[in-house]
């Protein structure tokens, strides 16, 4: 509770009190759950979501390979990706990684967005943030999460009032999350990184298997000059000409449908991650800059 003057009384009230958290970041992070090293803020562990991507690929191909022994009529669609080399086996396996990282940094950035909802501040009209009101707002956001640190929106409060002591002007404090606003807008933006290359990769994976299908199927052709008028040899050839004409295109075609769909799944989080940074900086100029109330000490 705070007095008219905005410092506060002796004896914190309940809002400064709560001993239970609010958030728990050891225990409802997803990457903790799984004991493996949680990335910062909405950033993920490669490792974990590399054996994710990896178990959905064996899942993915097991699938394929039992409805193509269930089902004959599958046969054409199972072939598009067992029977087209290493290609399709990468293409995917890259797919199902960058899904995995996706639906893990979703996860994350849901758990954030609980930090907007914490009472961090005192819900009175008239209270005012100054040096001595920081230490007590402060005190109450260790006791509403386990580790402020690992929440972007907690972490840049708390980088904001820890630095009071040290200005003397609204403007100030304002310079001080805009850095940190700037900062945070970098670190989610790197997070995006191996998915990126992702994107880059799975269509480059997909041309080499354009470039060494068509190179099959020309040797196959020359085969097929070289056999003269002979009929028999003329069919068995075309057979090496048409299969090296699907891995072409197919390893193509899976590869760019794998792309597109990656593309647009990125770019709906990307703009859920924009928002919850839109979030923050409302968050903190509406409890924090607008309630500054500071002047400079006389030396």
């Amino acid at each position: 509770m705070t007095e008219d003057n905005g410092k506060p009384t002796s004896a914190p009230l309940d809002p400064f009190a709560h001993r239970d958290y609010q958030l728990n970041w050891a225990k409802c992070d997803i990457e903790q759950r799984f004991m493996f090293r949680g990335g910062r803020f909405t950033s993920t562990n490669k490792l974990l979501t590399f054996l994710a991507g990896a178990l959905l690929t064996a899942v993915f191909f097991g699938g394929i390979v039992t409805l193509a022994h269930a089902y004959p009529g599958f046969r054409p669609v199972s072939d598009k990706f067992l029977e087209r080399g290493w290609f399709q086996y990468a293409s995917i396996l890259l797919f199902f990684w960058a899904t995995s990282i996706m639906f893990v940094k979703w996860s994350k950035l849901r758990f954030q967005r609980k930090a907007l909802g914490l009472a961090a501040f005192p819900a009175q009209a008239d209270f005012v943030l100054n040096a001595e009101t920081a230490q007590s707002v402060l005190e109450r956001i260790h006791t509403l999460a386990d580790s402020t640190g690992h929440f972007l929106l907690l972490n840049r409060i708390e980088r904001g009032l820890s630095n009071l002591k040290n200005i003397g002007q609204v403007s100030d404090v304002s310079s001080i999350l805009q850095t940190q606003a700037e900062n945070d807008e970098a670190q989610i933006t790197s997070s995006y990184s191996l998915l990126n290359g992702f994107i880059w990769a799975i269509p480059v994976i997909g041309f080499i298997g354009t470039v060494v299908g068509l190179g099959d199927a020309i040797g196959a052709f020359g085969r097929t000059l070289q056999a003269g008028a002979d009929m028999d040899a003329i069919r068995g050839s075309l057979e090496g000409v048409t299969g090296g004409l699907a891995t072409a295109f197919d390893t193509t075609f899976v590869a760019l449908v794998c792309a597109l769909i990656l593309q647009l799944l990125i770019t709906f989080l990307q703009s859920q991650e924009s928002e919850f940074l839109d979030d923050c900086n409302d968050y903190c100029h509406a409890n924090m800059v607008s309630r500054l109330r500071l002047r400079r000490e006389n030396s």
